[in-house]
């Protein structure tokens, strides 16, 4: 892998666990192709904001909770079956960078329309994709994607994770949706401060002599 393929992929920990590595050198023998990988996530997605939206049964958080965590194994095995299994294509940045977008977006969204504000839904999501155009634009100047900020990627589908998991008990034992209002929120102002921080960083970096 060159010094630029490393600049532009995000670091995860995961990718050295043994189930990932395992997992994902499976995947590289069989025929399936890392696009498609990443098209799966957004199944997964569609699925977890079906699961918001359609219903407030306790399950239902919970199996939107693993839709999410569906999705992130998701991002991680593509790249991995494309770079270590040798399936890497010419597209490939394509499908990793949209469908990212369009996972992101089916999620905060449907949880803002859950929650009752569907607004705070909407500008969670734009803030996400915000975050992803400041890292990419970084890397069209000639300088490392910078995949840094309090609420990159994976912090966002945690916060979700946890806040579908907390929503869940709250719908048992309360039905309202503070839990999902109060992450959506979190997720907008977190998704802010990092367009923030990284912009300040960009800036910098290409001022730097």
């Amino acid at each position: 892998m060159g010094e630029e393929e490393a600049a532009s992929r995000r670091p995860i920990a995961s990718r050295s666990s043994r189930w990932a590595i395992g997992m994902s050198a499976w995947l590289a023998r069989t025929g399936v192709t890392p696009n498609g990988i990443s098209l799966l996530s957004i199944l997964f997605a569609g699925i977890g904001a079906a699961l918001i939206l359609l219903t407030t049964h306790p399950i239902a958080m919970i199996g939107a909770a693993i839709s999410v965590q569906l999705r992130l194994v998701c991002n991680l095995l593509d790249g991995m079956v494309a770079i270590e299994g040798g399936k890497k294509t010419r597209s490939g940045p394509i499908y990793n960078e949209f469908p990212d977008r369009i996972a992101d977006s089916l999620l905060l969204v449907a949880a803002g329309y859950a929650c009752g504000f569907a607004w705070l839904g909407w500008l969670a999501a734009l803030l996400a994709a915000l975050t992803a155009y400041i890292r990419v634009f970084g890397g069209s100047v000639g300088l490392a994607q910078d995949f840094s900020g309090i609420m990159a990627k994976q912090r966002r589908m945690a916060v979700l994770t946890a806040g579908l998991v907390a929503q869940s008990v709250e719908t048992l034992v309360f039905a309202s949706h503070r839990s999902l209002i109060l992450t959506s929120a979190i997720i907008a102002a977190g998704s802010l401060v990092t367009c923030v921080t990284r912009t300040i960083t960009l800036v910098r970096s290409l001022e730097r002599p």
